[in-house]
């Protein structure tokens, strides 16, 4: 995974005075129905508290909350169902401002020249259901400056995963957006500011699981694997409260673990339907729990590592410190 400096990893972990230095602390609470054991599946999500300078937009196929502050939105929210991506609407490109946003949104003079895509939250892949579900994805509100190898390459490859995961899962609900920690800067007139890092968190109400991922907004080689984390550690790093309407016990059993399914290939992207293995796969090293403890919880962490030394990503800082305590 990305190098990730000691500061993010102390927010992750539970460090509520760190969340100061993030300029703003989101306390948007996505709102689902959710009728315990009735199998019916969570609806017209609608913060019930939303951070100051932030407009809620509900489009036809998605829904955002747009921080004036930072001309882009703090989540994006929609369903996904293997209809939205088997449909035969092409891409249009038709980029512009969002008339819903009152304040007014980014427009496309912010980005040109930047340096930097006008990377989509909601892709334009996943709403290939009709014309209108593709035009939506091009208002500028679902637009967020991204490094363009980190678009075009890590960041495609999830999003591309996340199309084969719901071709085997029926229906995912998905929430993405931006974290305001270590920013790039800003762009344009509208000072669009460029995010450090992203966060997305699927949900399949069917099979009851939920994954997690945190990316820094950069160029990675990395599997899409290294950037799995616990759901409730972006709820810390956010201040967005996920899938609230679940039952408790229900939601904070997903929240709390890293959920990577033995069907889910999330090392390579490769079609989970397929559930072959490929040559990279088979040389995989076995995973093992991370030796590495949770700040927030003073138990052992619960994310399974790869890596050599047996600590996760996260806790890095741990193992080089207990390094540093061997003679």
């Amino acid at each position: 995974m990305a190098k990730v400096n000691l500061e993010f990893v102390l927010i992750i972990e539970g460090n509520w005075r760190c969340m100061k230095h993030l300029g703003l602390f989101i306390k948007a609470i996505l709102i689902f129905a959710y009728l315990a054991g009735s199998g019916s599946e969570p609806v017209n999500p609608y913060p019930a508290e939303s951070p100051l300078a932030t407009t809620i937009v509900k489009h036809s196929y998605y829904t955002l909350a747009y921080s004036e502050e930072n001309e882009q939105a703090l989540w994006v929210y929609y369903r996904l169902t293997p209809d939205f991506i088997t449909g035969t609407v092409k891409r249009n490109d038709n980029f512009r401002p969002d008339p819903a946003v009152r304040t007014g949104s980014a427009t496309l003079a912010d980005y040109k020249n930047s340096g930097y895509d006008r990377g989509h939250l909601c892709p334009a892949a996943d709403m290939k259901l009709n014309a209108m579900a593709m035009s939506e994805t091009f208002y500028m509100s679902n637009m967020s400056p991204q490094v363009p190898g980190f678009n075009r390459g890590i960041w495609s490859q999830v999003e591309d995963q996340v199309r084969k995961w719901v071709l085997a899962y029926d229906s995912l609900y998905i929430v993405t957006g931006p974290v305001f920690r270590d920013n790039l800067g800003a762009i344009g007139q509208n000072k669009v500011t460029v995010p450090g890092y992203y966060y997305k968190v699927i949900y399949s109400p069917g099979k009851k699981e939920m994954i997690g991922l945190v990316l820094p907004n950069k160029a990675s080689t990395e599997t899409i694997e290294r950037f799995v984390v616990p759901v409730d550690s972006i709820e810390v790093l956010t201040g967005i409260d996920f899938f609230p309407e679940l039952p408790d016990r229900i939601e904070n059993d997903l929240e709390k673990d890293v959920d990577i399914p033995g069907s889910i290939d999330t090392g390579s992207a490769n079609t989970l339907a397929s559930g072959q293995e490929t040559a990279s796969q088979k040389q995989k090293p076995s995973s093992m729990q991370c030796k590495g403890i949770a700040k927030s919880t003073g138990k052992r962490c619960r994310t399974m590592t790869t890596n050599p030394n047996g600590y996760c990503n996260m806790h890095q800082p741990q193992a080089t410190h207990s390094q540093k305590g061997k003679i």
